[in-house]
């Protein structure tokens, strides 16, 4: 029998080199992300400008460039409930170049659409939960609610005399916050959809449409000034803000908790070592006075997650959203 020996020794000599090129490339991995930011960096925003998500990013923009060494340039892809900025990022290079600050819908949208351009949880790899602001509960100043048991007795009734609650638009984290009230203390108020938060807020206070569960962070200078009375915050606890607002959960609605949040993304596939040195950028960012200041002016709550916190929390959320949303036979498509 023949044996080929220059067959052999190419063998060996691709077994041996096997491990000089893994380590060759994990080299050049651990390079190129030691060496990054080389360039600027985009954070794109999902909503337009104007609103609380473009706020937050203006403010730690800056802060995130001095950490990261190279200028941070907010873009605004808004709309579709950030589907439009969700696309775009997901498409986008792995690289660490282009990163994307959405919100709450991040979790709501896959119980919301049945077609999407993009999978949640399969393309975009987690960078940081910024931070949570509760919905809380207003009512118009005349409304007979002081309490969340009186909004209860109210809204039990099946077959009326209805109340009806605004939001800024269907499938809206006001919106699902009304629903998830309506799940758990098996009430049935009825939606009333506006066409953005403001105008929404206006009815309220002017006494148009009775309730809302609104954000704290646009809706606590009217309830300080009487425009608006808040009953109950929406939070896991007390807000620092308002220590003596109760939480719904607390006041007769276990298990309710509804937040606007803001988290910061990576196209999936991103090198891990990107993704930490951006999170941990982004805690150093909110640990300055200033940024902290502003943000719990606004009744923010301020997590600064890790990468795998904020894993575990978004899939927490499109969980819980999927049984409101079936609960209430909810579907935008």
């Amino acid at each position: 029998m023949h044996i080929d020996c220059r067959h052999i020794a190419a063998r060996r000599v691709r077994a041996l080199l096997a491990p000089l090129a893994t380590l060759a490339l994990a080299t050049m991995t651990a390079g190129a992300a030691a060496a990054y930011p080389e360039r600027p960096v985009t954070l794109v925003v999902t909503y337009p400008p104007g609103g609380t998500v473009d706020l937050v990013a203006r403010l730690i923009g800056p802060r995130l460039s001095a950490e990261l060494g190279q200028p941070v340039v907010i873009e605004n892809k808004g709309g579709a409930g950030g589907m439009i900025g969700g696309a775009y990022v997901a498409k986008a290079a792995p690289d660490g170049y282009t990163l994307m600050m959405d919100a709450s819908n991040h979790g709501q949208n896959p119980a919301l659409h049945s077609k999407m351009t993009f999978d949640t949880l399969r393309d975009f790899a987690p960078v940081s939960l910024l931070l949570r602001v509760p919905n809380i509960l207003v009512v118009t100043p005349s409304y007979p609610v002081k309490t969340v048991g009186e909004l209860i007795k109210l809204a039990q009734p099946k077959d009326g005399p209805f109340v009806y609650y605004a939001s800024s638009g269907p499938g809206s984290a006001q919106h699902l916050a009304g629903e998830l009230f309506n799940f758990l203390a098996h009430t049935h108020m009825q939606h009333v959809a506006y066409k953005g938060g403001g105008p929404a807020m206006v009815d309220v206070m002017s006494g148009q449409v009775p309730v809302m569960f609104a954000s704290m962070g646009s809706s606590w200078a009217h309830v300080r000034s009487g425009k608006l009375r808040a009953v109950a915050s929406g939070g896991t606890q007390r807000s620092a803000s308002a220590p003596d607002l109760p939480t719904i959960a607390e006041s007769g609605v276990p298990g309710y908790a509804s937040y606007e949040w803001n988290g910061v993304f990576a196209p999936a596939g991103t090198p891990p070592a990107i993704v930490e040195q951006v999170s941990k950028a982004l805690a150093q960012v909110l640990k300055d006075p200033q940024v902290s200041k502003q943000l719990t002016d606004m009744g923010a709550e301020i997590v600064a997650s890790t990468p795998a916190e904020l894993d575990t929390f978004r899939r927490a959320e499109i969980d819980k959203w999927k049984k409101v949303v079936d609960e209430a036979h909810l579907q935008l498509d």
